[in-house]
């Protein structure tokens, strides 16, 4: 399966690391890199998470990695304009 990200999703991760990193740089990379690795095991594990409850929708899933929900959609679902996308993101070097 393809993991892709929606654009929102994209600003939205944008507007959390910027937010973080105003605290914290070090834990704004850890958090993305979180999010990231989760959202990568969809391709291999695209029924992990929990369905989404305002969609009571088995083929919809979400994950957590606070303060982010991801959701996903099964393979040969259709969820309109949401959804996942592989990030815009470079991480800096640690």
């Amino acid at each position: 399966m393809r993991v892709t990200w929606s654009p929102l999703a994209n600003e939205q991760v944008d507007d959390a690391v910027a937010y973080i990193s105003q605290d914290n740089q070090f834990a704004a990379v850890e958090w993305l890199e979180r999010l990231l690795d989760r959202v990568r095991s969809l391709a291999s594990f695209p029924d992990s998470g929990r369905m989404v409850p305002e969609t009571q929708r088995e083929d919809i899933r979400a994950i957590i990695v606070s303060p982010f929900r991801s959701m996903s959609l099964r393979p040969g679902g259709y969820m309109g304009e949401g959804g996942c996308q592989e990030p815009r993101h470079r991480c800096p070097a640690r």
